[in-house]
């Protein structure tokens, strides 16, 4: 048993603002996703050409390569905070959309 949905989505999606805002939420998930494999991949890629850079203590027996490895585990959680404030926005936006679609 499926419900009718009160919602025209062909027609919802041909509105300029209903395609806009698909484009920034692209835009955004594109470029979050490049810039986080970017920083992930820089490890492996700094201790393979920079090994000694890289071996460089800085606190202790902690070197560079230690910190920047967990500071991975922030960058996740900064760039998973960006999202969800944005998708919040974007919700809005979305809902406004279909409100002015009725």
């Amino acid at each position: 048993m499926s419900e009718k949905s009160p919602v025209n989505w062909d027609e919802l999606e041909a509105k300029p603002e209903f395609r806009s805002l698909l484009g920034r939420k692209a835009r955004f998930i594109v470029s979050a996703t490049i810039f986080f494999m970017s920083y992930y991949l820089a490890l492996p890629i700094l201790v393979g050409y920079f090994p000694d850079l890289m071996k460089k203590q800085v606190l202790g027996k902690v070197n560079i390569a230690y910190v920047f490895a967990l500071s991975q585990f922030l960058m996740a959680w900064i760039i998973a905070f960006i999202y969800v404030r944005k998708a919040s926005r974007w919700d809005k936006e979305a809902a406004e959309v279909i409100k002015g679609h009725h």
